[in-house]
């Protein structure tokens, strides 16, 4: 078994020099118009020195259309390039690849953050306050999802960051595709998981086209249905992240929310191995949920990931990577106040949003 220490390999031939990583985490610090905030940087780049191999930018909206967040990140906009730019360098320089999550919110993007009725790949309702009805998206429109997202990973790349990560999961529009309750379409865009699949693929390869090598392409799935995600069938998805791994996909990341929890579908299994003996070795499994110590890595590691992606665990401990290589430390846990986070370059926009997360925020 590797140990967190060792170099990962990805097979568009880029190497991160651990097999630890900061998840993408929402944070609402960018600027309202989607341009990169210093807070962001900040942010970002404490991680980065802290030694994380990867590092990887909250969900970054790839339209107009698909803002889900105030505060989000953009990426729809040749205008939020310089400061993308800037962030990428530093992030290079500090020895992390730097990594965009590539995002559009669905029915997830609310009209009073983008104007307009959210779109989705069907209509459907759901039994949840403020709940926007969705209107299915039209083929034009798909087409126009597509080339939003392979535009938003072309901008990634001119920025120079080490790649991007495809938002497949927790359901948003990727992974309403996927559904088979949000995804009720009789076309080439519904009904088998090969057709709810396909906005997925077309992305992946025609992204990839566009990149060509060097550039890593990465998915985000959710293996089962969980809070926003639903419709969603363990054995689907690892047929999902098969298909993506033919695709040329350079890793796939598992969005497990608890790494101690078996598959809904079979109790009696992890997905983990699941996913490993359907995904061939030479795509890196990133699997995340609620690991916090060294351990905790470990164990995700035997079970057949490659790479841990760390969430409130690297908010707290920015310093992870290093630290837990020292015998007897463990990691900080909160609450901690406003005033402590500033000091781990968590600003106040972004612990204010922590405040809806229990045992993260205490009164300053």
């Amino acid at each position: 078994m590797p140990k967190l220490t060792d170099p990962v390999s990805f097979r568009c031939g880029l190497v991160s020099k651990n097999r630890v990583a900061l998840a993408a985490l929402t944070n609402q610090q960018s600027e309202e118009d989607g341009t990169l905030s210093r807070d962001e940087e900040s942010w970002l780049l404490r991680r980065a020195a802290g030694g994380f191999g990867i590092v990887t930018t909250c969900a970054s909206h790839v339209s107009a259309s698909g803002k889900g967040f105030d505060g989000q990140l953009g990426i729809y906009a040749d205008g939020q390039l310089p400061r993308l730019t800037e962030l990428a360098s530093g992030i290079r320089e500090r020895g992390a690849l730097g990594l965009v999550q590539l995002y559009h919110g669905g029915v997830r993007s609310p009209s009073r953050l983008t104007g307009t009725q959210p779109l989705s790949a069907s209509s459907f309702q759901e039994a949840r306050e403020g709940f926007e009805v969705p209107r299915a998206a039209t083929l034009q429109e798909i087409s126009g999802i597509i080339e939003d997202f392979v535009g938003a990973g072309v901008r990634a790349k001119r920025a120079g960051f080490a790649g991007v990560e495809l938002h497949g999961a927790h359901g948003y529009l990727l992974s309403q595709f996927l559904s088979r309750e949000m995804n009720t379409r009789t076309d080439e865009w519904g009904g088998p998981i090969e057709s709810r699949a396909r906005i997925l693929r077309e992305i992946t390869r025609r992204l990839r086209a566009a990149v060509g090598e060097g550039f890593a392409i990465g998915v985000r799935l959710s293996p089962e249905d969980y809070g926003f995600a639903r419709g969603l069938d363990l054995d689907e998805t690892v047929a999902v992240a098969a298909m993506l791994a033919e695709d040329g996909v350079d890793f796939v990341h598992l969005s497990l929310w608890d790494f101690r929890s078996r598959s809904k579908k079979r109790p009696e299994e992890h997905a983990l191995p699941l996913f490993r003996a359907a995904v061939p070795r030479s795509v890196p499994l990133v699997a995340a949920g609620k690991i916090w110590t060294s351990e905790d890595a470990e164990e995700v590691l035997a079970l057949g990931a490659d790479v841990v992606a760390l969430g409130r665990a690297a908010i707290l401990n920015p310093d992870w990577p290093i630290e837990h290589t020292r015998e007897g430390w463990q990691p900080r846990r909160g609450p901690l106040t406003p005033a402590e986070y500033a000091e781990l370059a968590v600003s106040p926009r972004f612990a204010t949003y922590l405040k809806r997360f229990p045992n993260m925020v205490a009164q300053d």
